[in-house]
């Protein structure tokens, strides 16, 4: 049991962490291009900002476990199998690509205003901008968004274990609920949580360590 926790624990952090690089690399863009195409961006562009922010809600408001069954096609498609933890970082991006985005958007919302217009007063661009003000400024908080983008992520792993995703949430169904074994249960639940507040210890610290206005 030991060694099959092991293994399984190694699957669940490389769907966590797979999945998490990649549902940044649509995430954050799109983030940013929320904040930069809304009313109050330095692109207002509505119809943009109207369709990604619907694509996003629409996206978000669907159930993990619905939209692994419904990416079913799309799965097989990509990586050609529909079970197995690859198969299951193709339904993890696309649950949490959108849930990164909001992160996103929130975390840049919070600059203040005022650096942006000392920046567009100096004569930056937007591009500029973007990367040398806006992201710099929002470092602490994107990095704290990081940690729990990541956490919502390692949950979502957990339920893949219902259509053979594998990882910890497979060896609490295949082994604690359906062999009615309440300690792998309970040791399988024990190994998330240490998991979580790892992540998230590590989320807050870097975050503060990155932090120039404390």
């Amino acid at each position: 049991m030991f060694n099959l926790l092991l293994e399984e624990t190694g699957t669940t952090l490389y769907m966590t962490f797979a999945s998490t690089i990649l549902a940044y690399a649509i995430g954050l863009p799109v983030g940013i291009a929320l904040v930069v195409t809304g009313k109050s961006g330095i692109g207002k562009n509505t119809p943009v900002n109207i369709a990604l922010g619907v694509g996003v809600n629409i996206l978000r408001s669907i159930p993990f476990l619905i939209l692994m069954l419904a990416l079913k096609g799309f799965t097989e498609f990509l990586v050609g199998t529909i079970i197995g933890p690859t198969a299951t970082i193709v339904s993890l991006v696309v649950a949490a690509a959108p849930f990164v985005a909001r992160m996103v958007e929130a975390s840049i919302t919070e600059i203040d205003g005022g650096v942006i217009e000392a920046a567009q007063a100096m004569g930056a661009n937007n591009w500029q901008i973007i990367l040398k003000v806006m992201i710099p400024e929002a470092k602490p908080a994107l990095l704290v968004g990081l940690a729990v983008s990541m956490i919502t992520i390692l949950g979502y792993s957990a339920m893949a274990g219902l259509i053979g995703g594998g990882g910890l949430g497979s060896v609490a169904l295949n082994y604690g609920l359906y062999r009615f074994d309440a300690k792998t249960m309970w040791i399988t639940i024990a190994v998330i949580v240490v998991l979580v507040q790892i992540i998230q210890e590590l989320g807050m610290q870097i975050a503060k360590r990155t932090d120039n206005r404390i």
